[in-house]
C-alpha cells in the first residue's frame, strides 16, 4: 500500500494554545521536525515547553518565514486578521502548505496566503482539548473534518491521518453547519450538565456529578446510538403534571444565580414536545397539556 503521507516537513505552530500544542506534537510525533511556536500568553509558554520541548519559541510572522508546514491554531474569530498579517509580511509564499484547524472557517480564510502560492488546507479535529499529553492519546481515530480544494483534498488527508484522525470531508460551505452542530451539542451540552448538578445541589443531594454520571452516560450513549428513539422522561410520556411540578420547583428558587434554570428547562421541554411530536412520539393533545404546564417563555 502507498504511503499517502507527506514528506516529512519543517513545522510551524501559531500558537501554543491547548489545541495548537498537542496538535504540534502530534505532527512531531509523525516524524514532522517542529522548528518555531508562537507563544504569547505564560499559560502557552508553558505548554509548550512541556508539549514542544526544545523548539524555539518565536514571533509569528518569524515561525511561519521558517515553516514547509504552518499550523494555525487560533480562535476562529481572530484567524482572519493573522492570516492577512503573515500575508502581508511576506511570511508565507509559494509551495508552503498552511493548515488551519478552526471547525467554523473553510479555506476562504486562507485566500490572502492562497494568493502568495500556499496551499490552503482546513482540518478540524472534532474533539475538546485540554492542553496536556493526555489528548495525545486521544487524537488516534479522532474524528477531523477537512475542506480543500478538490486537488489538495488528498493532501489535507494525509496531515489528518499524520495527527492521528480520520479524515471526513465536509464542503467549505457547511462548515458553518458543521460547527454549530459541535458547539451545540459539546459546548451547551456543558452548560446542560452542570445546570442539572445545580438542581440536586439545590436538593441535598452529595456529589451531583457522581450521581448523574450513569444516567447521563447512558442517555448519551442511547442518543448517539438510537436518536430520537432514545427519548424518555415526563415530556416524551406526555406526564404534564409532573412536568408541572418541576417548574414549581424551580420557580421557587429564590437565588438570582439559578433563575436562567427555569428558562433552559422551559425551553428545552417546548423543543422536547415538539419533536416528539413531529416524531409520533407524543399526541398533540397530550403535547397541549405539557405545553400548558409550561411557564410562558
Amino acid at each position: 500500500m502507498t504511503d499517502a503521507r507527506p514528506g516529512r516537513l519543517d513545522v510551524g505552530v501559531v500558537s501554543a494554545g491547548r489545541a495548537g500544542s498537542v496538535l504540534g506534537a502530534a505532527l512531531g510525533a509523525a516524524g514532522h521536525r517542529v522548528v518555531g511556536v508562537a507563544a504569547r500568553s505564560e499559560a502557552s509558554r508553558e505548554r509548550a515547553s512541556v508539549l514542544l520541548k526544545d523548539v524555539p519559541v518565536r514571533p509569528a510572522a518569524a515561525v511561519a518565514a521558517d515553516a514547509q508546514l504552518l499550523l494555525l491554531a487560533v480562535p476562529d474569530d481572530v484567524l482572519p486578521g493573522l492570516v492577512g498579517e503573515l500575508a502581508d509580511s511576506g511570511a508565507v509564499g509559494a509551495g508552503q502548505v498552511v493548515v488551519h484547524v478552526c471547525g467554523r472557517h473553510g479555506t476562504d480564510v486562507l485566500e490572502p496566503a492562497s494568493a502568495r502560492g500556499a496551499l490552503a488546507l482546513a482540518v478540524h479535529p472534532a474533539m475538546t482539548f485540554t492542553g496536556t499529553s493526555l489528548d495525545l492519546g486521544r487524537l488516534p481515530g479522532c474524528p477531523m473534518a477537512i475542506t480543500a480544494a478538490p486537488a489538495l483534498l488528498p493532501l489535507a488527508q494525509a496531515v489528518a491521518v499524520d495527527l492521528g484522525g480520520e479524515p471526513v470531508v465536509v464542503a467549505a460551505a457547511d462548515r458553518a453547519l458543521y460547527h454549530a452542530g459541535l458547539a451545540h451539542g459539546a459546548n451547551h451540552l456543558v452548560t446542560l450538565v452542570t445546570q442539572s448538578a445545580r438542581m440536586l445541589e439545590q436538593a441535598g443531594v452529595p456529589d451531583p456529578g457522581q450521581y448523574l454520571r450513569p444516567l447521563l452516560e447512558a442517555a448519551l450513549s442511547n442518543a448517539l446510538s438510537g436518536g430520537e428513539s432514545a427519548l424518555t422522561g415526563p415530556v416524551a410520556r406526555g406526564d404534564a403534571e409532573t412536568v408541572r411540578a418541576h417548574t414549581t420547583a424551580l420557580g421557587e428558587l429564590d437565588q438570582p444565580s439559578q433563575t436562567d434554570l427555569l428558562a433552559t428547562y422551559g425551553h428545552l421541554a417546548r423543543t422536547t414536545a415538539a419533536r416528539a411530536v413531529r416524531t409520533g412520539r407524543l399526541d398533540p393533545d397530550a403535547a397541549a397539556a405539557v405545553l400548558d404546564a409550561l411557564p410562558p417563555g
